[in-house]
């Protein structure tokens, strides 16, 4: 129950879209305006299933850097694979975080966050927070890069873990005994029985 709690929470992170742009804004200025904006769309009752996934979905790949997030998760094999293996990761990833999040945070029960120091520096930033359920507190701190007037997050850090580090450890074993073939083949499986589980239509 406690990891399903985090899954939700890490949805909010994912969706630092809704915010205008705010020259003057700090990072976590940002992430606590999105935060409390992605709560309000959990907590409208008149925007239900798959309008509210769409909504969520517009939220994620609008402000969320696949990019960055795909080159630290890949590490050493993003340097040897082709553009077009990249640019397929890329698109594989995105569909893979979308469909493990946006299902889940439905379930949404009225958690709360609360919010820490901020550490700059130069185009890098670090934002602490501490999601609150029941007794349960979680310390989850971002990671984010500025991109113009914004800030974008490339990583999240639970209870001292990172979720690139997961991805990275898992999805570089998969390269090396696999090669890029395998790991693409089991990422479109996993999107698929994600999208299923939850019901997803995967028409556009």
């Amino acid at each position: 129950m406690r990891c399903f709690k985090i899954l939700i929470l890490i949805s909010c992170w994912l969706s630092l879209c809704v915010l205008p742009a705010y020259s003057a804004a700090s990072p976590k200025a940002q992430v606590q305006a999105t935060v409390d904006q992605v709560i309000d769309v959990l907590r409208d009752k008149q925007l239900q299933g798959e309008p509210r996934r769409q909504t969520l979905s517009r939220m994620i790949r609008a402000r969320f850097n696949f990019n960055i997030m795909s080159q630290r998760t890949l590490g050493k094999y993003w340097r040897t694979a082709t553009e077009a293996e990249q640019e397929r990761f890329v698109s594989l990833f995105s569909e893979l975080l979308e469909a493990s999040y946006i299902g889940r945070i439905e379930d949404y029960s009225d958690e709360t966050v609360s919010y820490g120091e901020e550490k700059i520096e130069e185009n890098r930033a670090d934002v602490a927070t501490t999601v609150h359920s029941g007794n349960t507190h979680i310390p989850i701190d971002y990671r984010l890069v500025l991109k113009g007037d914004d800030w974008f997050v490339y990583d999240v850090v639970i209870e001292e873990v990172s979720l690139i580090r997961n991805y990275r450890s898992t999805y570089g074993e998969i390269v090396r005994k696999e090669n890029f073939s395998g790991l693409f083949k089991r990422m479109e499986e996993k999107i698929a029985e994600l999208r299923q589980s939850s019901g997803e239509t995967t028409g556009q």
